[in-house]
């Protein structure tokens, strides 16, 4: 399974190609959907939000409701294009139109000045749309697919956020997925601690008022992966390791961790391993998760539990100051349209990236032209490592 994403974030569309899925597969739009919704939620949201109602066009590699082994191509309608036909227009344009909202005032924090030296690009917009978050629209609809697949063989998924603004959550011990999506439902920033719900979002209330943003921490659960995903025997094989790239590929993600994460490094080995135990009904398991569910860049059976950092959004309505590019002289940097926090909408990006990881190491591992044979070979795995 492999997939190319395109578009810019005020184009007229954003647009993604899917090779890979099996065969038979019932697809929902609706369920797709429904992730871009999520996304587009969560407490501190900005303008973009209210003109965006995102739906997913799919317009190849599915009929009558099933999946036909080909590529998917799903677009996504950017509706604020009617507003920047001209600024974003694919076609030439009068040399006065050419510097309509034309950016030379880069922001700190974002791609904006590295962008436009390394492409020569002396209009940053040309950097700045394709850099946007808003990509991960597509990426959404991309995992929200490979949700489907992961359902299909009994896998579930979901995500929470763990601390926003420095305010942290008391995380239940061995919160199960089902807890999360049941308590995030009725959470508008997507947290498994009502008790903290108002606190937050009056600290991102604030925050908006003094034209400053907030970052924080996303976590992402999956239950019933089976054991042995990924591999020990080359370095780009581990499967932790894939995960980490595809979270921090993410716009404003700095950090990831897997169960205990960087807590491990105040632990002593006693502290950090995951004792085994086997029991003749259920075969091997651990009597703790402090590894997140992975052992030597595989899976081990247990819950995984990745967790992403995200950094404030750099775009401020209070500017930083910056360089204009064309003077080269001081300037407040430029502003574009942003939220005050992202971090709920992020926590539904991270589920969704990391669904598509481990929906694609199944499809690798497994034989998967069509789903009835990757269902038949996961059964048949799982009864063979459960007789280990």
């Amino acid at each position: 399974m492999r997939y190319l994403t395109a578009g810019e974030s005020h184009g007229p569309e954003l647009t993604a190609i899917i090779e890979g899925i099996p065969a038979g597969l019932d697809l929902s739009v609706e369920k797709i959907n429904q992730e871009l919704k999520k996304r587009q939620g969560g407490y501190g949201r900005g303008g973009r939000m209210k003109i965006e109602k995102d739906q997913v066009r799919i317009t190849s590699g599915v009929r009558h409701g099933k999946t036909l082994g080909s590529p998917i191509t799903m677009v996504v309608e950017n509706k604020d294009w009617k507003n920047w036909k001209t600024v974003m227009s694919v076609e030439e344009v009068p040399e006065k139109d050419q510097l309509l909202r034309r950016v030379s005032k880069p922001r700190p924090g974002h791609a904006d000045l590295v962008g436009g030296m390394k492409y020569q690009h002396a209009d940053l917009r040309n950097i700045l749309e394709r850099s946007s978050a808003r990509e991960t629209t597509v990426r959404v609809a991309i995992g929200a697919l490979a949700k489907q697949v992961l359902s299909a063989v009994g896998i579930d998924i979901a995500s929470h956020v763990v601390l926003l603004g420095g305010i942290k959550a008391q995380i239940p011990e061995n919160l199960s997925v089902a807890e999360i999506r049941q308590t995030t439902e009725a959470s508008e920033v997507y947290t498994v601690d009502p008790s903290i719900e108002e606190e937050m979002k009056q600290l991102i209330d604030q925050t908006k008022k003094d034209g400053d943003t907030l970052g924080g921490i996303v976590e992402v659960r999956l239950e019933n992966v089976p054991p042995g995903l990924g591999s020990y025997v080359q370095w780009d094989r581990k499967l932790d390791g894939k995960l980490a790239q595809a979270i921090l590929s993410i716009n404003a993600f700095k950090g990831v961790e897997f169960g205990l994460g960087f807590e491990a490094a105040n632990q002593p080995g006693s502290n950090v391993m995951d004792e085994i135990i086997w029991e003749e009904a259920e075969g091997y398991s651990r009597t703790s998760n402090r590894l997140g569910g992975f052992e030597g860049g595989m899976t081990n059976g247990e819950q995984l539990i990745i967790r992403g950092v995200m950094k404030p959004i750099p775009t401020l309505y209070k500017p930083l100051m910056s360089v204009d590019t064309d003077t080269k002289e001081p300037y407040k940097a430029s502003v574009e349209r942003s939220d005050s926090t992202a971090v709920p909408a992020a926590a539904v990006v991270a589920e969704n990236v990391a669904a598509t990881v481990i929906a694609a190491e199944l499809l690798e591992q497994f034989h998967s032209d069509t789903m009835d044979e990757l269902i038949a070979e996961l059964n048949k795995y799982r009864q063979r490592i459960k007789q280990f």
